[in-house]
């Protein structure tokens, strides 16, 4: 009699419809997340419109792509206010500003922080270019720069630092992505002047 109470245990276990449950919920969430950001890095790419956009900003009220038509401008994205790179990688910028006024091109820094936070990061910094807010990242979105990263091991979503060269057509002309702070406003700089 043992024996058949143990083979009815078994058939019992087999019939639970754990298995089925499980495998749908979790798929979709996976590729949910990583499709957004690999469409849109693969449809940015050089010669490319850029996406329209339109975010408030320090200094200009709202940074827009129509407002920015005939003129080149540098859109980059940075992780976040006052950090280590992200400061070190302004201050560049900044220091470098007049070159880039006289070849009539506007910098705009992008990240999620809010108006107010970008407004004490410019003060601190003495930073005299415009700071555009994209709090729910839809323009991060569009350029491909809120991606899936990871540290200590932990995966999240984030903005990958990254800078578009844009014609006064609202043509890329020039992307950098995953960029390494030292010498890269030097790197953007050259770019501009050659399509100037």
């Amino acid at each position: 009699m043992a024996p058949q109470k143990k083979s009815s245990k078994k058939t019992t276990a087999k019939a639970t419809p754990k298995k089925t449950v499980k495998k749908p919920a979790v798929k979709p969430v996976k590729k949910a997340v990583k499709a957004k950001p690999a469409t849109a890095t693969k449809a940015l790419t050089v010669g490319s419109k850029a996406p329209a956009f339109s975010m408030p900003s320090t200094l200009l009220g709202t940074a827009s792509l129509a407002s920015l038509s005939g003129k080149p401008f540098v859109l980059y994205f940075y992780p976040k206010d006052d950090t280590s790179g992200c400061t070190a990688e302004a201050c560049d910028f900044r220091d470098q500003l007049p070159g880039f006024k006289n070849l009539k091109a506007t910098v705009i820094g992008v990240s999620k922080d809010s108006i107010a936070s970008h407004e004490k990061f410019a003060k601190k910094y003495e930073l005299t270019f415009p700071l555009a807010s994209d709090e729910k990242t839809k323009v991060c979105e569009a350029f491909g720069t809120w991606a899936q990263k990871s540290m200590y091991g932990r995966s999240y979503m984030g903005i990958e630092r990254s800078t578009f060269l844009i014609d006064g057509k609202g043509i890329i002309r020039a992307v950098w992505r995953k960029v390494s702070v030292p010498g890269h406003v030097a790197e953007v700089a050259q770019a501009l002047q050659d399509i100037t």
